[in-house]
């Protein structure tokens, strides 16, 4: 009697595997489309940016004819006034680091512990241009890890005074407001090259919080800030 032969043990589960290796693929396709998005940027201007577009959504909820008010300048058009009261203001070594204020963020980490929650992130300039360009307005560190990756492709890709050009001119200063010619027209009703030193620092301490401040002009906090701000700005590094 012929002794029947075992059939061959089947492989393993190939398709395991592909539950780890998917993920890692599309996170890689991800931070490469990042990648060529900041490439192209070194040399031409973002329409809009991520948070711009979340804006203008959130806006069209109430108004579907809603537009963001928002033009681009260059960097020459935009106050010397306007850059050193945003410098001292959001990021005092703005044109020292490497994109990153670990300091900074050690005591945000601290203050979130404390309040268990993510309400600090100890951002720098450059991180928030990170943020605004390609991710949510939401806080977890999982953004914050993703905000990381992306800050060191901008300082990688892009000199200080390019990535300053970009923050200025895409940054929230109000309820659909977007940059800072934007801005220097909503609030005083000149060009962003016409900012005098009271009014480019009053824009820049509104920037943690532009919407409140919008609507709450007349701040006690406002005002003593904008007073702190005008004293150190004479001291502000520009790129």
């Amino acid at each position: 009697m012929k002794k029947q032969r075992k059939a061959p043990a089947r492989a393993g589960r190939p398709w395991i595997k592909w539950i780890f290796l998917l993920p890692l693929i599309a996170f890689l396709a991800i931070q490469l489309y990042f990648l060529l998005q900041i490439c192209w940027w070194v040399k031409h201007d973002p329409d809009s940016t991520a948070f711009m577009r979340e804006q203008l959504s959130v806006l069209r909820q109430k108004n579907p004819n809603a537009e963001l008010q928002h033009s681009w300048v260059p960097y020459n058009r935009i106050s010397n006034h306007l850059k050193r009261a945003v410098i001292a203001s959001e990021d005092a070594n703005f044109s020292e680091h490497e994109g990153v204020d670990w300091e900074a963020m050690q005591k945000a980490y601290e203050k979130n512990t404390r309040k268990h929650k993510v309400v600090s992130g100890g951002s720098t300039i450059t991180q928030q241009l990170a943020k605004n360009l390609f991710l949510s307005g939401s806080r977890s560190y999982i953004r914050k890890g993703e905000e990381l990756i992306i800050t060191y492709m901008l300082e990688t890709l892009m000199d200080k005074e390019r990535i300053f050009e970009i923050y200025l001119n895409v940054v929230e200063f109000g309820s659909g407001i977007f940059g800072a010619e934007a801005a220097a027209r909503h609030y005083y009703g000149v060009g962003a090259a016409g900012l005098n030193s009271g009014q480019a620092a009053k824009l820049a301490v509104m920037l943690p919080n532009p919407r409140f401040f919008d609507k709450h002009r007349d701040s006690g906090y406002l005002a003593r800030r904008t007073g702190v701000i005008l004293r150190r700005m004479g001291s502000a590094d520009l790129p």
